[in-house]
């Protein structure tokens, strides 16, 4: 399934869950420096679906903090629950 994310990185409170214009938003407390935000926010998505690591790819978004990515065997009610999430869970 192909996801829309928006990565906050530097952020206090890691976590998935919330939405930003209809992408779900990831927060992780990597900076976005030499591409560690992304993979933490890879890592941070494959968790929160309950993937391996290795079932997250990027599609698009690699400098962006708007990213596009195809998660191998995620349930789409995995992504509704998580876009309702509120974002201090």
């Amino acid at each position: 399934m192909r996801i829309t994310v928006r990565v906050r990185p530097g952020s206090v409170r890691p976590g998935v869950g919330g939405g930003h214009d209809g992408a779900l938003v990831v927060r992780v407390s990597a900076r976005a420096v030499d591409g560690k935000a992304t993979d933490a926010a890879l890592t941070a998505i494959a968790a929160a679906f309950g993937v391996h690591r290795r079932d997250v790819t990027l599609i698009a978004g690699a400098a962006s903090r708007t990213k596009i990515v195809d998660v191998a065997g995620a349930d789409p009610a995995d992504l509704a629950r998580l876009l309702h999430r509120s974002p201090s869970r």
